[in-house]
């Protein structure tokens, strides 16, 4: 409990000092683009390895074996969509969210409208994921087994999510993220090297273990080949495209999430913005390699049977293995303040990334909607910070009560989902601005609609929602969409809504085409959009 407060009471105390720096909007939003590349790059990590990465992706590895990995290797190659079409492009053409690159070029109130609800729909899928890892989290280190208990640990999570997100804006949630990816990133490779030195650093070692303990009994072999958890016989065919749907939700998801494009508007220069890819994708790399350790280690030293009991989804898997290894090697003491330490990083993760999401949703209302849709572009800088911190408080109460009912969900899962609705949306509509020429108001607005709806309506009739034991409402029944997740769909018919919203209008603006290009590539002009 002392180094669990300690934490908090630290990443608070960054958030009040923060507080203290945050003039401006420029501040609020964006951190005054006072950060370096490498700075950037370690608050990238750290809004990165999020609860999904940390607890979901080690507990779905050791429930799941092989199948499992999937998820590290889909979110480790969505960075190379991310730095390669993205990265230095937004940070050219944007100043504070997503939609100020789209209306650049287009009929700005109806963009940011659509942008807007886009980025505050994706930002609560993905922090469900968040708050239902906290909820499991705490609820371990606390010993709270009751569903009550679990409740009012997530409103207790939320209400401290609130509190960074008003107070501190971006400069104290970035400042935030880089401690917790330190501290994550120490933790993670401690708990690695004691498990791989409990094997005599054989892997092979660790995952015949892994296989004997948790694997299906009469057939471990199964464990450590693709089949387990996706595509396997029963499923059929659904299973093996639910599959494809996932890896596609999953690689090009990250280039569509707002909380992590308006991490480029940090820095200064492009060059700064390729800079802190490029330091995101080595920190994100490494730690996923960590988590095969993590996953196969607490299969084979914490078992299938004791990680279910813990949670469900097996997002306590992490922490229970920093329990048992460090009382195997350090005694009862020294595992209580393993799992302590391991717990209170997790902890930090979920506070650190709930805050950037709920700062990217509270940031595309106030800039987009109310300053630029509702007040016609007349809101003064402190009218639209005090929208933002309102809507924050709205934004974090809607995640609090979604997260409730979905506490059975892995938040790997979870994540997927946001990823998928991320990626049917947000995606095209870049994409299409960036690189298109023809490209206008109606197909922005179709594509980010189209994508939206589409993601939403089959996840609502998807057995994620309802008609499987581990659904939101599993007393009820009404899927008729076999996959669960609708990348495979979705996406396309976002591209598609695009595109024939696009070519039914005559709109084009060749001039400003001309100049979003330059400035996209050379940084030529982005810092007047900036001062203005």
């Amino acid at each position: 409990m002392i180094l669990f407060l300690a934490f908090v009471a630290a990443t608070l105390g960054i958030t009040v000092w923060a507080s203290r720096q945050t003039k401006t909007a420029a501040d609020y939003y964006a951190g005054g683009r006072s950060f370096s590349g490498a700075q950037n790059g370690l608050a990238i990590g750290g809004d990165y390895m999020s609860a999904a990465s940390f607890l979901g992706i080690a507990g779905i590895i050791a429930l799941s074996g092989y199948d499992g990995f999937l998820y590290s290797i889909g979110f480790l190659v969505a960075w190379l969509v991310a730095l390669l079409l993205v990265a230095e492009l937004m940070r050219n053409s944007g100043k504070f969210t997503m939609a100020d690159v789209l209306a650049f070029r287009m009929s700005p109130r109806p963009v940011r409208t659509a942008a807007g609800a886009s980025t505050i729909v994706v930002s609560i899928f993905y922090l469900l994921a968040q708050m239902v890892g906290a909820g499991a989290l705490v609820g371990l280190l606390l010993g709270i087994e009751s569903e009550a208990g679990k409740l009012w640990t997530i409103v207790g999570v939320g209400a401290l999510m609130i509190v960074y997100v008003v107070f501190g804006g971006m400069k104290g949630t970035t400042w935030v993220q880089i401690v917790k990816a330190v501290l994550l990133m120490t933790g993670a490779a401690l708990v690695t090297v004691l498990v791989l030195g409990k094997f005599g650093f054989n892997l092979s070692a660790l995952l015949s273990q892994a296989a004997a303990t948790s694997g299906p009994s009469g057939n471990t072999g199964s464990f450590l080949v693709p089949g387990l958890k996706y595509g396997t016989e029963a499923q059929g065919v659904a299973g093996k495209i639910d599959l494809i749907s996932l890896g596609l939700a999953l690689v090009l998801g990250t280039a569509g999430l707002p909380h992590i494009l308006i991490r480029f508007y940090t820095v200064p220069t492009a060059k700064d913005a390729r800079k802190s890819v490029l330091w995101g994708i080595g920190i994100i790399g490494v730690f996923y390699l960590l988590t095969l350790v993590l996953g196969f280690g607490a299969a084979a030293l914490v078992g299938r049977e004791e990680i279910v009991a813990g949670d469900p989804g097996g997002n306590t898997a992490a922490p229970l293995l920093a329990l048992r290894i460090g009382e195997e090697i350090f005694g009862p003491v020294g595992g209580t303040i393993l799992l302590a330490f391991i717990g209170a990083v997790a902890f930090a993760t979920i506070l650190a990334v709930v805050a950037g999401l709920t700062l990217a949703s509270s940031s595309s209302f106030a800039h987009d909607l109310y300053a630029h849709v509702f007040r016609r572009g007349q809101a003064s800088e402190r009218q639209e910070v005090v929208v933002a911190r309102i809507s924050a408080l709205v934004i974090g109460a809607i995640a609090i009560g979604l997260s409730i009912l979905a506490q059975s969900q892995n938040v790997a899962f979870l994540v997927a989902l946001a990823f998928a609705v991320a990626a049917s949306g947000n995606l095209p509509a870049i994409l299409y601005s960036l690189f298109w020429k023809r490209f206008n108001t109606s197909g922005a607005v179709s594509a980010i609609y189209g994508g939206l709806l589409s993601a939403l309506l089959l996840v609502i009739f998807s057995p994620v929602v309802s008609g499987s034991e581990a659904a939101l409402f599993r007393d009820a029944d009404f899927a008729w969409f076999p996959l669960s997740n609708p990348g495979i769909l979705s996406i396309p018919i976002g591209f598609l809504c695009g595109w024939i919203g696009t070519i039914m209008s005559k709109e084009y603006n060749a001039a400003k085409y001309a100049e979003i290009e330059v400035r996209s590539l050379t940084g030529v002009g982005s810092e007047k959009a900036v001062k203005h």
